[in-house]
């Protein structure tokens, strides 16, 4: 049998695409996984898409919400990325989050889906979320383990020292920039083996800030990202509450599909 040409993207902020705005796209925002998909079906149009990723979901959620949309999709290749909200929490069981992790891995290899993984990213450079470091590095091995168990491809975002440049990073120094994205749609392709024409962003040199001004940014972006994320922890709600799926229906995205009824990611289904 001839593979499905569907490609399913499933995870948090980091592949719904937040970092990097779009007012045309669903919920705001483009990202790596949309352009991974945009190059898809330019090589092939018969290529559809799915983006199930929801911006501040957890490890639970991920899999008790996105696998088994994703398996009633039937698509031929699944990334997925899940466990990064779980680690900032100031508890987390990493062993039992990872238990349930290689089971949902394993639902979708079970029904003979290919599947890409991601390390978590090292946070060495940034004095705040570094102190989870360690946490990730657990996770990394465990990603790993799974998968060579699993027979799964990973984009190691550990070893990828790309990224380590701050201008990768959106002005809340949480997520990816358009750079980063676009850079992170690039490496993921390459770890598909699929060609891509994405050409890779050239950052512009950042001049380095006099101890005063650094003191100042730092104090704006504390006020400004850190303070409210900080806030939504504590009173237990997410960014994410008020919104759903980007493409929940297999079509093409917004760049590719423009000019027809995209809104609700279902233009082009096939």
């Amino acid at each position: 049998m001839t593979p499905v040409q569907r490609y399913v993207a499933l995870g948090d902020s980091f592949t719904e695409g937040v970092g990097d705005p779009d007012p045309g796209s669903p919920n705001g925002v483009r990202g790596w996984a949309d352009r991974v998909a945009e190059q898809l079906v330019l090589a092939d149009p018969s290529w559809s898409y799915a983006n199930l990723a929801v911006r501040g979901k957890k490890m639970h959620q991920i899999l008790d919400e996105q696998i088994d949309a994703a398996l009633a999709l039937e698509p031929g290749i699944v990334t997925i990325y899940a466990g990064a909200n779980d680690i900032l929490r100031p508890r987390v069981d990493i062993d039992g989050l990872m238990a349930a992790y290689d089971d949902g891995v394993g639902r979708l290899r079970d029904a003979g889906i290919d599947v890409v993984l991601f390390t978590g990213f090292d946070t060495s450079g940034s004095a705040v979320f570094g102190k989870t470091r360690g946490r990730t590095a657990v996770y990394n091995e465990w990603v790993r383990e799974i998968a060579d168990a699993r027979s799964t491809t990973v984009v190691d975002y550990w070893r990828l020292r790309e990224f380590q440049d701050w201008g990768y990073w959106d002005v809340d120094r949480m997520h990816m920039s358009t750079a980063g994205h676009t850079l992170m749609a690039a490496r993921v392709l390459e770890a598909m083996k699929a060609s891509h024409a994405i050409e890779l962003p050239e950052l512009e040199t950042r001049p380095a800030l006099k101890r005063a001004d650094q003191l100042r940014a730092d104090a704006r972006w504390a006020r400004e990202y850190l303070s409210p994320w900080v806030g939504r922890r504590l009173r237990g709600v997410s960014s994410g509450d008020e919104l759903s799926a980007k493409y929940p229906v297999p079509g093409h995205p917004y760049r590719i599909g423009a000019g027809s009824d995209q809104q609700g990611g279902a233009a082009g289904t096939t």
